[in-house]
């Protein structure tokens, strides 16, 4: 009789939030994977309540704000949180030794360069968006930038929720990235942010940035590639926050074979 897999086992941060239920349900329906924590903030009422509770359903792991007693039973830890928390639940990580995949955006250079430490003892996959697809599309943004070095003015347009609270999104910008490292430009140097009043006429180097907060938008961008007499349009649209649970699960299973290091999604979709 052949013996089954052991099961990857995961824990859960911000496990009481939108992302946080989905990345439990892909985790229930994965059949590879097993909730190992769900960790949320001890101002949460859903403090000591089953994790799955909101699924009508019994997983047997409660959630809790004690990180220790959430990453006890976990192999790896996903987490959509804020900066300020994925910093204090790296720490919590990297002394326990369990691994991370993180989807959280908004980090400082200073955080990163210490995400960047820490995957010096754990493996680690950090990127602004898990999705498949939207990696799939940084590919293919780097092939056009490529392609499209002169002549082509570049914008970037994101559209989000109205609780998003920040801007550009970590995938506009991650985008961005991308593009500017395809042409050999530095990003920091030539990003434009806002225009408003008399701001002269464009400057060719540059990379434009457009932001939309409204509704109920999961995730919507565009790179416009504008030439004189055609323009090329590359956009992804996220409807579901599933993709990204789907995605991180990916992740996950990657660092499963893994000790230490820093990788993205292009390392675990072999777009390398």
């Amino acid at each position: 009789m052949a013996q089954t897999a052991p099961q990857l086992k995961v824990a859960v941060a911000g496990a009481t939030g939108r992302m946080g239920h989905m990345l439990i349900e892909a985790i229930r329906a994965s059949g590879d994977c097993q909730l190992a924590g769900a960790l949320d903030v001890a101002a949460s009422p859903a403090i000591g309540n089953d994790a799955a509770a909101f699924l009508g359903l019994a997983s047997g792991v409660p959630v809790t704000a004690d990180l220790q007693a959430g990453l006890q039973n976990a192999q790896v830890l996903i987490d959509f949180t804020r900066p300020e928390g994925t910093m204090a639940h790296l720490k919590a990580c990297r002394a326990g030794g369990v691994k991370m995949v993180i989807g959280t955006t908004g980090f400082t250079d200073p955080q990163k360069r210490e995400i960047a430490d820490a995957a010096r003892d754990i493996a680690i996959v950090m990127a602004p968006n898990m999705s498949v697809g939207v990696n799939v599309t940084l590919k293919l943004l780097e092939m056009a930038a490529k392609a499209l070095s002169t002549g082509y003015d570049i914008e970037i347009i994101e559209a989000h929720h109205r609780h998003k609270v920040d801007a550009p999104s970590g995938t506009a910008l991650k985008m961005g990235e991308v593009i500017a490292e395809a042409i050999g430009r530095d990003l920091k140097e030539c990003a434009v942010y806002a225009r408003e009043g008399v701001t002269g006429e464009r400057d060719p180097s540059t990379i434009g940035f457009s932001a939309i907060r409204g509704g109920d938008i999961v995730g919507d961008h565009t790179v416009l590639f504008a030439g004189t007499g055609e323009r090329i349009e590359i956009t992804h649209k996220s409807s579901s926050r599933t993709t990204y649970a789907r995605g991180s699960l990916r992740a996950a299973r990657f660092l499963a074979g893994r000790d230490k290091g820093l990788f993205d999604m292009f390392d675990v979709l072999g777009l390398r």
